[in-house]
């Protein structure tokens, strides 16, 4: 046990959080994370389902229906991260010695294509307000460093310290541009304006961004509304200090500052399950900030994110027959094995869960209590796209932590024990990749909130190496939002083109056709 200050506990305090939440991460850095044992990489033939036309034109009916009737949808987007890794490769150009980018490299390529950036007209003006002349002048004066410099550093532009969301992605032939945000308001009009064109949107921020943003909705939002002819319903929250980690020292002991206080860090997006969980909606579209295309390259994005809703609201109806079937008042002993045969067959080969608990020769009672759990949690189908080099985590069937359930998982390299030949050549042969692209359920039958910090995995987090002050220390971070944060959830893979995923990670990134 950590005997804690008195300082110490009025910290703890301040956070929200208890005294024993602290020790059992201290105890988690002394034992660390167990790896997933994976049976197999999810595959078109092992758990991703392919649309086909029939389920296609079945799935876009459910989703138009279901928006008709007064659906309730809302759309999700983690969006407090700045974007400094994005503009990593240009702050080491400023500070670095040479005064030309090496040919072929990502400041090269942006000064080589500047008339090309959505801001480019921003940064003509940053130019002439810093230096008194444009960025063309200054290009051919070789001033390259001046350049980058307006546009990432705070006397400029600052686009290296700001988020994402309010940075200029994309120009129109208009003469309009749009930041990540506005796109993100656009696409969700284009497959989530529910009865009366009601567009319900969630955007997770840093605390020290919300007035950025709250500033820049009132400035742009209704100028799209009247656009798109539709009315839009935003909030916004902040990641709860109370899901914040304590640091380490490699002795795994708390680590403080010179003046005795206890280190804190973020939790990483996997506290996001809080902000999740306090929404107050059905159906939940979930995709990152910075994945999003202009107008013109939208075609393919709308028409899968219909789709996926669609299956999912298939996929819910049939959890719901089962359920009903399964609790049903039977005269006949006969009847209820036939609800649990029929359930157990949904779930092993819809679902692709497989639960030892399901075994026949477990008695009935023990099967029918086993499908009552599994059916009665939220449910999420996530779009996954063939692997074409992009990185991130990729579906799996993975069994849980105590062994007895295999289901379909989204997993990271960390949860994966990369010393076992086995699992390597797992990794090394898998198809897909995860572009964080789901829609999930979050009620029951009868309309009431799943809590979502019951169906969190606590031994799928990991532990990073840091540094504060010249000293190492240990970070923790929870269990991903859509890893194991997500982990006792039903899920169902389905492939989408990856046409649907363009996210933005560097500034280079909006030179590609999508974002043109």
């Amino acid at each position: 046990m950590t005997n804690f200050t008195t300082k110490d506990l009025e910290q703890l305090k301040e956070h929200g959080i208890a005294p024993e939440t602290v020790e059992k991460q201290l105890e988690r850095f002394r034992t660390g994370f167990p790896y997933l044992h994976i049976e197999a990489p999810a595959s078109v033939d092992n758990g991703i389902l392919i649309v086909d036309d029939e389920l296609a034109e079945d799935a876009l009916e459910c989703w138009k229906d279901f928006l008709n009737e007064g659906g309730d949808v809302l759309k999700f987007v983690p969006a407090s991260g700045a974007a400094s890794r994005m503009f990593k490769d240009m702050f080491a150009f400023v500070n670095g010695s040479e005064d030309t980018p090496a040919a072929g490299s990502p400041a090269a390529q942006i000064i080589d294509n500047l008339d090309r950036l959505a801001f480019h007209k921003e940064l003509d003006e940053t130019c002439h307000r810093l230096y008194g002349e444009g960025y063309k002048a200054l290009r051919e004066a070789g001033r390259y460093k001046d350049i980058i410099g307006a546009i990432i550093l705070p006397e400029g532009m600052n686009y290296g310290a700001l988020p994402k969301a309010v940075l200029t992605f994309h120009a129109y032939p208009d003469g309009t541009t749009r930041t990540a945000l506005e796109e993100q308001l656009a696409e969700g009009a284009a497959y989530a304006a529910g009865r009366g064109g009601k567009v319900r949107l969630h955007f997770t921020v840093s605390a020290d961004h919300m007035d950025l943003f709250k500033k820049k909705l009132a400035e742009t939002v209704p100028a799209m509304e009247e656009r798109l002819g539709v009315r839009y319903d935003i909030s916004l929250s902040v990641q709860k200090p109370s899901t914040d980690t304590i640091a380490s020292t490699p002795n795994n002991e708390p680590f403080r500052k010179d003046d005795g206080s206890l280190v804190f860090r973020p939790g990483g997006h996997g506290a996001l399950i809080e902000n999740l969980s306090d929404i107050d909606a059905t159906v939940v579209f979930i995709k990152n900030i910075d994945n999003v295309v202009a107008d013109s390259h939208r075609g393919d994005t709308v028409r899968y994110k219909k789709i996926l809703g669609g299956v999912l609201l298939l996929v819910q109806n049939e959890i719901e027959d089962h359920l009903k079937a399964l609790n049903e008042e039977y005269e006949e002993s006969e009847d209820l094995e036939e609800a649990v045969l029929a359930a157990t067959d949904f779930v092993e080969d819809t679902l692709c869960i497989r639960s030892n608990k399901l075994s026949m020769t477990e008695p009935l009672q023990e099967r029918w209590k086993e499908l009552n759990r599994l059916l009665k949690r939220p449910t999420r189908v996530c779009g996954m796209v063939r692997n074409e080099g992009e990185p991130g985590g990729g579906p799996y069937l993975a069994w849980s932590t105590d062994g007895t359930t295999l289901a379909p998982q989204i997993l990271e390299s960390t949860q994966i024990d990369l010393s076992k030949p086995e699992n390597k050549s797992m990794m090394s042969t898998a198809t897909h990749f995860n572009p964080v692209d789901l829609v999930c359920y979050l009620k029951n039958k009868d309309g009431k909130a799943y809590n979502l910090r019951e169906f969190v995995d606590p031994a799928t987090g990991f532990i990073s190496e840091k540094s504060l002050g010249g000293r190492d220390l240990r970070a923790l971070e929870l269990p991903g939002l859509w890893n194991g944060a997500m982990s006792d959830w039903n899920t169902v893979f389905v492939e989408v083109p990856a046409s649907t995923f363009n996210p933005v990670k560097t500034v280079c990134d909006l030179l590609r056709p999508a974002h043109q």
